[in-house]
C-alpha cells in the first residue's frame, strides 16, 4: 500500500512539473535568431524581424525570450526542432522569416513579399544604366570593367550567367562564416571601399545597404521574374511541423497587424511587393 501511495504521489508530482513547464513555454514568445543579421535580427533587437515579434510578444502578454544562433546551415535543425538539454520541450518556437512554403518548417501565410534588386553605386561610371539588361549588352571593353558581386548561389548568380557576364563577378559567400560582418554588411562596407561597384541583393538586404549611406548614394533597379528565372518571393514565419496551433496564431496576429507589418518592413528600405495569393490549405494542413 505504502508503494502504490508513492508511486501515485510521483505520478502527481510528474504531471505537476509537466504542466508547470507547459505553462511557462506558454508564458513566452521563443523565437530563433541570428544575433547578427542586419536587417533581420540582431542582438540590440534593431532588426525587423525583432519589431514584428516584439509587437507579437506584447498583444499576447507574453516575455519575449530569444534563443541566439548564427544562420548557418543546421540553423533550423539546431534550433527550432533542438530540444532542450533537459529533454523538455524544444529550445525556441518561432522562427520569424521564412521562404513561404520552407520545406524545413510548418509556414504561416506571407506578411511580406519582396524582389531582388540590383544596386549600383552613383559616381562609378554607370549612372547611365537604368535597366539591368543594359549591363547584357554592353560593348566588351566597358563590360570588362565591371565590378559586380557574384554570389555562390540565388538568382542573381544565375542572372549573371545567362547574360554572359560570370567573368565580371567577384565571388562572395551567402553564409560569410565572420562573427562581425554578415553578408549584407560585407557588401556594404565593399560597396563604399570602391571594390565593387554594383550587386545584385535579396530586397531586405539592398535595403539595409541603401540605408547605410546618404539618400541617393545608389540607383536601385528592381530585378523581374521571367518564366525561367524568379526574383521575387513571399516571407513567411516558420513553426515545427504539426504545431498547427501556434501556426494558427500565427497567423491571427499575421491578418490583424498586416498594415502595421508592413510599415515596419517599409522604414527599412526594403522594397515591397503585393503579396500574391496563396494556394488553398490541403486537408492534412488544417
Amino acid at each position: 500500500m505504502k508503494t502504490f501511495q508513492t508511486l501515485a504521489r510521483c505520478m502527481v508530482l510528474t504531471g505537476l512539473a509537466a504542466t508547470t513547464t507547459s505553462i511557462q513555454a506558454e508564458d513566452k514568445f521563443r523565437v530563433c535568431a541570428d544575433p547578427l543579421n542586419p536587417p533581420y535580427s540582431s542582438k540590440d533587437l534593431s532588426g525587423y524581424e525583432n519589431k514584428i515579434a516584439a509587437l507579437f510578444a506584447e498583444q499576447l502578454g507574453q516575455q519575449l525570450e530569444y534563443m541566439w544562433l548564427p544562420a548557418r546551415i543546421g540553423f533550423i535543425r539546431n534550433t527550432l526542432k533542438a530540444e532542450n538539454d533537459n529533454g523538455e520541450g524544444y529550445k525556441c518556437d518561432i522562427v520569424m522569416g521564412v521562404p513561404a512554403g520552407y520545406d524545413m518548417a510548418e509556414t504561416t501565410q506571407p506578411y511580406f513579399h519582396s524582389t531582388y534588386v540590383l544596386l549600383i553605386a552613383k559616381g562609378r561610371g554607370w549612372d547611365d544604366i537604368t535597366d539591368p539588361a543594359q549591363l547584357a549588352n554592353l560593348p566588351l571593353e566597358r563590360q570588362e570593367t565591371l565590378k559586380i558581386a557574384m554570389f555562390d548561389r540565388g538568382p542573381g548568380t544565375a542572372w549573371l550567367q545567362k547574360n554572359g557576364l560570370l567573368e565580371q563577378g567577384l565571388p562572395y559567400q551567402s553564409m560569410t562564416g565572420d562573427s562581425e560582418h554578415n553578408a549584407a554588411m560585407q557588401i556594404d562596407k565593399d560597396l563604399r571601399a570602391g571594390l565593387i561597384d554594383m550587386v545584385i541583393l535579396w530586397g531586405p538586404m539592398a535595403g539595409y545597404v541603401e540605408a547605410q549611406s546618404p539618400k541617393g548614394s545608389y540607383t536601385a533597379l528592381e530585378m523581374k521574374s521571367t518564366p525561367d528565372m524568379k526574383f521575387d518571393f513571399s516571407i513567411a514565419m516558420g513553426v515545427r511541423h504539426g504545431d498547427n496551433r501556434r501556426k494558427q496564431q500565427l497567423d491571427e496576429l499575421i491578418a490583424k497587424n498586416l498594415q502595421q507589418i508592413q510599415s515596419i518592413i517599409g522604414s527599412y528600405q526594403i522594397p515591397l511587393l503585393p503579396i500574391p495569393a496563396q494556394p488553398a490549405a490541403k486537408d492534412d494542413d488544417d
